[in-house]
């Protein structure tokens, strides 16, 4: 028994502790940025084998940690179509929750990607084949003076919504850049963090849009800092599977690979709610990994193709994923709105701006169904999105007409009682730019 105190008092002194989250570097070898057009993705069939993690590895937030390893029939399966092929591995994983075994494979200099799918696609061997393809954040710049603190948090009703719920003890898992894990109106938030793309902490702390999402979804509550999120009772998930284009920009970029790897992840830390504030082609992976999520009952909250793109379908665009846009856009079938555009919300470093973008609108519905999983954990995207929908009340501002998603309608929607509106919930001032919000 002796033995086991240490380990035991470490974990004790994590749960207890105000300490940073720790964040835990998962990136496979191999440079995720390089060129796409050199690298495709295939599978093989593999019954994997779970192995604990060892003591004291496991960050907080993980209530079942594991490592998966591949079946030996697996890899000689891989090693087989590497020499058939000319293929080159750079990265592989077993992806359990698909019984896959997957791999990052370079082709052969002066060779056809396509030639090579094609061949791949009718090798029995092969479960999956296909290009690592590129994905990127769903955000917008805006350089327009501050029009008001947390526009969105008010035009939602979320201090309505919070004597209801405020999210308490939901996981929700931000698949995107890192984020500011130090942040004061943050860190409080964080379960745990991870990073598939490299073992660049310091990066990892200073990523823009990644911080951005996780403040408009969970900000500290009653902190005397900043803002509050629209679900500061959440427990936040950070998962980096995507890297900024340049340090002081939001827009970012991902892969089928750190997409992949980070949805699995989630699935392994029993996210209810996973956030993808991103776009991108269809990938039959990532598709894949969203639909067994959904059987899990995972709600996949995910920002919708831009109008320009037309009729194309991207990876979220699939039955379950709740997609959402930007209030006051033109309206396209059955999306979710919510407000987008200049939104107070969480900078590195402990600052505050505004950010605009699909992204945080995406963002603030993930907060709104945090608030309803809190309700009821065992609701289904079917009945997320109807009550969502179906509660959505009009905008009365010029430029976001339409509809937008109402957070204390949908909530009082969901438990049978209560009220919205100033007589239904307590009164709430905002003091000034990044200042407090005082609730009384």
């Amino acid at each position: 028994m002796k033995h086991c105190l240490p380990a035991l008092l470490v974990v004790l002194l994590c749960a207890c502790s105000n300490l940073p989250v720790r964040i835990e570097s998962r990136a496979l070898a191999g440079q995720v940025s390089q060129s796409p057009e050199h690298y495709i993705i295939a599978a093989v069939d593999n019954q994997s084998t779970a192995f604990s993690a060892r003591a004291g590895s496991t960050p907080r937030g993980y209530d079942d940690i594991r490592v998966y390893a591949p079946s030996a029939a697996a890899r000689r399966m891989m090693r087989s179509l590497e020499n058939d092929y000319g293929l080159h591995e750079v990265s592989a994983w077993p992806i359990d929750p698909l019984h896959m075994h997957c791999a990052v494979l370079e082709i052969p200099e002066g060779t056809d990607r396509s030639t090579v799918l094609a061949a791949l696609a009718h090798d029995s061997r092969i479960r999956l084949a296909e290009p690592m393809q590129s994905f990127a954040t769903r955000t917008e710049s805006y350089n327009d003076p501050y029009v008001g603190l947390q526009r969105g948090f008010r035009q939602m009703e979320v201090a309505d919504a919070h004597p209801w719920s405020r999210g308490d003890g939901v996981k929700v898992a931000i698949i995107d850049t890192g984020a500011d894990t130090r942040h004061p109106d943050l860190h409080a938030s964080i379960a745990a963090a991870a990073n598939f793309v490299d073992a660049d902490t310091v990066q990892f702390q200073r990523d823009r849009h990644g911080t951005e999402i996780a403040g408009v979804i969970a900000a500290v509550a009653n902190n005397r800092e900043g803002i509050v999120g629209v679900a500061p009772g959440a427990r936040l998930l950070l998962f980096k599977a995507c890297w900024q284009a340049r340090i002081d920009a939001d827009a970012a970029h991902c892969n089928t690979l750190t997409l992949a790897r980070a949805l699995v992840a989630a699935f392994d830390a029993r996210a209810q709610v996973i956030n993808l504030s991103l776009a991108g082609p269809a990938d039959p992976l990532l598709s894949d990994l969203i639909r067994e999520g959904l059987r899990r009952g995972v709600l996949f909250v995910g920002a919708a193709p831009a109008a320009a793109q037309g009729s194309a379908p991207g990876f979220l665009d699939q039955p379950g994923v709740l997609e959402v846009a930007s209030a006051g856009g033109v309206a396209r079938g059955p999306l979710l709105y919510a407000p987008g555009r200049e939104i107070l919300t969480l900078l590195p470093g402990g600052h505050y701006d505004f950010a605009s973008g699909d992204s945080i609108a995406t963002a603030q519905v993930s907060g709104v169904v945090a608030l309803l999983l809190a309700k009821n954990s065992a609701l289904t995207a079917a009945e997320a999105y109807r009550i969502l929908r179906d509660t959505s009340t009009a905008s009365t501002t010029a430029d976001e007409a339409g509809q937008r998603v109402d957070a204390c309608a949908a909530v009082v929607s969901l438990v049978g009682r209560g009220s919205c509106g100033a007589d239904g919930a307590p009164e709430h001032r905002v003091a000034g730019a990044d200042r407090h919000v005082t609730r009384q």
